[in-house]
């Protein structure tokens, strides 16, 4: 018994050495980002591996616990809450036909190809609807029924076709949610992603029908995303083995669909997919450069915020976070 002790001793002296090894140099990395001109924007960063945070760090006197708005990285958690409704029986699945549930909300003289927009091809961008994002934002969120003008869009495509990012989409979820759950959005992501450790939504946008904003302007901490990210990473279990998402919507989520004309990313059920540091990372995206990456061949699970004020994309800003986690995974296969 005595020899078997100090052979579990022995053996756990060099993998907590390891693991210390490795928490150190990605502090290291993480404490001399705030002198690179290229991650300015750079709020907060938190790195995580097998459910436990190996190093976090707050920017220019911003904390990881700090509210922030994560934009579009809450299509992901949208995502979440319909694969819950469609383990609940809420909802039929993936291809379940929205008019159907919109019925009150369609145009008078509408297109017939609205009869064949499902929930899926919501949650993949592929209504076939015009964007409602980018430059058409604004008038989309200046009027009286945000649902109403949503649907109301001419198509650009038939459903199921090409992706056209659009928090429209999701926003027409958010709405479809309410319906069938016979209460809000934000209660609903209350109850049902409760017993996440950690997780917490604090203010969140409605339109003028008081449906909270599917896919934008909702408010977590950067711990706050990671306790979602978790839980993606662990299949849809807490940490105390509790299926919150089912494991199958998980996978579901991350399989591709479409991919993005912009970046060529494919794209899921709310989630962007690419090769980052030769591993496969699946991610949510928000503007200004709200992240959450989860490697899963690594177990690891990476959360950045940033300044919401500037676009991401188009300055190069976002390719930079890409090549930020790319030096994670290199320091985390180095410790």
């Amino acid at each position: 018994m005595i020899k078997r002790l100090v052979l579990s001793l022995l053996l756990l002296v060099p993998f907590d050495a390891v693991a210390q090894q490795q928490n150190d140099a990605v502090s290291a990395l993480l404490d001399n980002l705030a002198n690179r001109d290229e991650l300015k924007p750079l709020k907060t960063v938190i790195v995580a591996r097998y459910g436990r945070i190996v190093a976090e760090h707050g920017y220019r006197g911003h904390t990881p616990l700090e509210s922030t708005n994560i934009k579009s990285a809450s299509k992901s958690i949208i995502s979440a809450l319909v694969g819950i409704a469609i383990s609940k029986g809420l909802l039929e699945g993936p291809d379940q036909k929205i008019a159907p549930i919109l019925k009150a909300d369609l145009p008078a003289s509408a297109d017939p190809r609205l009869n064949e927009i499902t929930i899926g091809n919501l949650l993949s961008m592929q209504a076939g609807l015009d964007r409602l994002s980018g430059p058409n934002y604004g008038r989309w969120v200046s009027s009286r029924n945000w649902v109403r003008f949503a649907l109301s869009q001419p198509f650009v495509d038939q459903p199921g076709g090409a992706m056209l990012y659009s928090t429209a989409s999701t926003h027409i979820l958010s709405a479809i949610l309410t319906k069938v759950g016979g209460r809000s959005t934000l209660a609903l992501a209350r109850e049902w992603l409760g017993p996440v450790e950690g997780f917490h939504i604090g203010a969140w946008e409605r339109d003028p029908q008081g449906i909270y904003l599917g896919g934008n302007q909702m408010a977590m901490s950067a711990r706050s995303l990671l306790a979602f990210g978790e839980l993606y990473r662990n299949g849809g279990r807490t940490t105390d083995g509790r299926q919150v998402v089912p494991a199958d919507w998980v996978g579901q989520s991350w399989q591709r669909r479409t991919n993005s004309r912009f970046s060529g990313d494919d794209y899921g059920y709310g989630w962007f997919t690419r090769q980052i540091g030769g591993e496969e990372v699946h991610f949510a995206w928000g503007y200004g450069g709200q992240m959450l990456y989860i490697v899963p061949s690594l177990d690891l699970t990476v959360v950045m915020t940033s300044q919401e004020s500037g676009p991401s994309a188009r300055n190069g800003y976002r390719d930079a976070l890409h090549d930020l986690l790319g030096e994670i995974i290199s320091t985390v296969r180095a410790a």
